[in-house]
């Protein structure tokens, strides 16, 4: 008979990335030739019992051919980025009948997923550079809110608008949300009159504020995200953030870094000229505080289109246009 496989014990999980992590465990001696495989049981963590399946002694979810630990586990077709996953592991050895002897599983353990890396964010821009269109002129930064918001600046916050958590909208990966503070500015116009348009998803009451406080030679101008909402509109998201301030230390390692003069999405000429591109909307993340003075404050004619806000929508995984390999 041949003795049973020693369930593995000392688990470890190491260098998690938005797609990938590594994974070891202590193998005995007398069982280092002996083992062929490893079934690996990786389940989202949503509340429901780990290891959950019906048969305990067959393989589950992952089989690899036994290799030297730690062992890299690869595949964006099961892993997301930012997402909790419990993992068990289970030694076997196959017999020449073709059926396995196996170990008993593991302990459980818990490990989240990371954000979206440089490479992954470049990913994004590539396709978004796909399908920016030509570029428009612009003349200003503009920022949409409730009268209670702009009286709560007033009121509150000594006429300064003050950074805000970015919020959960966009590609899941993506790695400012939750994680940078910013004013958030639209800064598209209709093709048609070359003005911001009258209507807006947040509020009736608009501050303006000329491209050139905001864009110039002292801000760096960072690619951050591409998606969309399950629908044919497409949304980029630009981050500002001035030169050696917190926010552009936290961009830099994270974003990458666009050329005001030569990128397809927001670009500001030597000449004082500032364009954006046609086909996709821009939403601009300022990372400072921005006095109220900097701007004009008034009232727009046109209607609040609650549908096309974008706070806190998620990104349509199965489009082709937006979606990367690494993770969703």
């Amino acid at each position: 008979m041949e003795p049973p496989l020693s369930a593995p014990v000392g688990i470890q999980i190491s260098d998690i990335t938005c797609d990938s992590f590594r994974v070891s465990w202590e193998i005995p001696p007398y069982d280092m030739h002996r083992i062929t495989h490893y079934f690996i049981d990786l389940n989202k963590k949503v509340g429901q019992k780990e290891n959950k399946f019906k048969h305990r002694d067959v393989p589950t979810k992952l089989v690899a051919k036994a290799v030297a630990l730690p062992m890299t586990v690869r595949g964006h077709w099961f892993l997301s980025p930012r997402t909790e996953y419990t993992l068990a592991v289970q030694t076997a050895m196959k017999r020449i009948d073709g059926e396995y002897i196996v170990s008993g599983w593991s302990e459980t353990l818990s490990f989240c997923t990371g954000d979206y890396a440089m490479e992954q964010v470049r990913q994004l821009q590539l396709k978004a550079e796909g399908i920016a269109g030509r570029m428009l002129p612009f003349q200003v930064f503009y920022r949409n809110q409730t009268p209670e918001y702009f009286t709560h600046v007033r009121e509150k916050w000594g006429d300064v608008l003050l950074p805000s958590l970015k919020d959960q909208s966009g590609s899941h990966g993506s790695p400012i949300s939750g994680t940078l503070q910013g004013v958030f500015f639209s800064c598209n116009t209709e093709f048609n009159t070359g003005h911001p348009p009258n209507d807006s998803p947040y509020g009736r009451w608009r501050l303006s504020v000329p491209a050139g406080h905001l864009f110039h030679e002292g801000t760096n101008l960072y690619f951050a995200d591409f998606y969309c909402m399950y629908s044919a509109y497409h949304y980029v998201v630009l981050v500002l953030a001035p030169q050696g301030s917190q926010g552009d230390v936290f961009c830099s390692k994270r974003l990458p870094l666009l050329d005001h003069q030569d990128n397809p999405f927001l670009t500001r000429e030597e000449k004082g000229g500032y364009r954006h591109a046609q086909d996709l909307i821009l939403e601009v993340i300022y990372t400072d505080p921005v006095p109220l003075g900097l701007g004009q404050l008034g009232e727009i004619k046109g209607h609040q289109l609650m549908s096309l806000s974008t706070a806190n929508a998620k990104k349509d995984p199965s489009c082709k246009v937006c979606n990367i390999s690494g993770g969703r």
